[in-house]
């Protein structure tokens, strides 16, 4: 029972931290991330907004939706979406910024709402930073209504090995330095591309999402794989 115990411990510790660390990035989110993909951040939402296809009326959770700006089109569409985050820090940026979106603090691992909840469920890169994928894949499954999807917008493994080889040394080298001259936390970006080195490509998170109750997944690589859009139904 204590090993049970500490490993609560670790986890809530590990989510407290991750919190905070985007906590101190808030204010500049946005623009360094912009910086950072060199704009390719804006054709990536304008894929996983399509994908979810919103529509009047229609339910939509966003998940790890940091300021809001991925949420934005969703409520422009007319549908009641939710912006949900762990870090206050986004959440008091983002009412700041978009006072008409309902934001909530939410923690992937123990979503706070109901089963069945929403048509539709859409997490943009924040999956990587879950301690526990599958749990939260199964979360997002449980407050799914049944026939309802699930787009995930991702960082991913390019499929051109040159490009591999490129994006790898981006990551290690470049990234850090541009962060460094931009970001208000350069610890935050250092992060930021370990994570991604680290996360499971395209084939192996289909598969975590098959396993946690996820039907019909597959995939659509954007900017050549650096990216995957990964939709399936509950």
């Amino acid at each position: 029972m204590r090993g049970t115990g500490e490993a609560r411990a670790t986890l809530a510790r590990q989510r407290a931290e991750v919190a905070a660390m985007f906590d101190t990035v808030a204010p500049r989110y946005d623009l360094v991330n912009d910086v950072l993909s060199l704009g390719q951040d804006r054709r990536w939402r304008n894929e996983t907004v399509a994908a979810v296809a919103p529509r009047p009326g229609q339910r939509i959770l966003d998940l790890a939706a940091g300021t809001g700006t991925s949420s934005r089109p969703f409520a422009d569409a007319g549908a009641l979406v939710v912006p949900a985050d762990l870090s206050e820090g986004m959440l008091v940026v983002g009412k700041r910024r978009q006072p008409d979106l309902g934001f909530v603090n939410a923690d992937a691992l123990a979503l706070p709402f109901a089963d069945g909840a929403f048509d539709a469920v859409t997490i943009s890169f924040g999956l990587r930073n879950v301690e526990d994928v599958s749990t939260a894949l199964s979360e997002l499954h449980r407050v799914t209504r049944p026939g309802g999807r699930i787009v995930i917008c991702e960082f991913s493994t390019p499929t051109w090995r040159p490009l591999r080889v490129t994006y790898r040394k981006y990551l290690l080298r470049a990234l850090p330095k541009i962060a460094g001259a931009t970001a208000s936390n350069k610890i935050a970006y250092d992060y930021l591309a370990e994570s991604i080195l680290a996360w499971p490509d395209q084939h192996a998170l289909a598969d975590i999402m098959f396993d946690t109750g996820w039907t019909g997944v597959g995939w659509k690589n954007l900017s050549g794989g650096i990216v995957a859009l990964h939709r399936a139904h509950a």
